[in-house]
């Protein structure tokens, strides 16, 4: 059980430090969470470590009249990416172009929040660095799946995803889309991840900002 999501980075950042110290080149690392949760946490690792502080901006695709239920992904850059849930998809008879005035909805949300959370800043370059990227925890992987490939695409030296909490299943989904998985929990009878902290609060576009400014200074 983690106190809250600045414990959780606290001990995660231990985790990091280790891998980071084996590694033969280091590829200049930076730290990019997944927004919200993920940032608090990413924030103490970011500290711990001496590390830049970046945002992986990404949002839930949800299907149709039933927006908590997760048809996929999308990733904002360039070439924004869509990662589709395919169990989902296929369960409610959905197409690519069924979900495009979602995606395009979620896409106008993430470059909303970008001119908020960055305030003119620009995104830390990912090409040729090792990348590690920190939520609060994992339940099903879809959204952090959204990430991972779209940052892939962004040619960094090494990927890591790094977590408190996960169950077993989505990591070994994801581990064909990572070079290194670090997870500190991983719980046989996994349900969510608020169950693993204490405090799981929602975090505030205000506390993102913050920490923003704090790994900034």
């Amino acid at each position: 059980m983690f106190a809250n999501r600045a414990d959780a980075g606290k001990k995660l950042a231990h985790a990091v430090a280790r891998y980071l110290e084996g590694l033969d080149d280091r590829a200049d690392p930076i730290v990019l969470a997944l927004p919200r949760g993920g940032v608090p946490v990413a924030l103490e690792v970011a500290l711990e470590l001496g590390l830049p502080l970046g945002l992986a901006l990404v949002r839930k695709v949800g299907v149709p009249g039933y927006d908590e239920l997760a048809a996929g992904a999308v990733i904002d850059g360039g070439a924004p990416e869509f990662v589709p849930n395919e169990q989902v998809m296929r369960e409610a008879r959905l197409t690519r172009a069924d979900l495009e005035p979602v995606i395009a909805r979620e896409l106008a949300e993430i470059e909303k929040r970008r001119q908020a959370y960055l305030r003119g800043r620009d995104p830390e370059p990912v090409a040729g660095r090792t990348v590690i990227v920190v939520d609060d925890g994992i339940a099903t992987g879809a959204t952090v799946r959204a990430a991972l490939r779209g940052l892939r695409r962004r040619a960094p030296a090494r990927l890591v995803l790094a977590v408190p909490v996960a169950p077993a299943d989505t990591l070994a989904r994801l581990k064909d889309a990572v070079d290194e998985i670090i997870c500190l929990q991983v719980p046989a009878d996994f349900r969510a991840v608020g169950l693993y902290y204490r405090d799981f609060s929602q975090t505030t576009d205000v506390e993102v900002m913050a920490a923003l400014d704090t790994a900034a200074s």
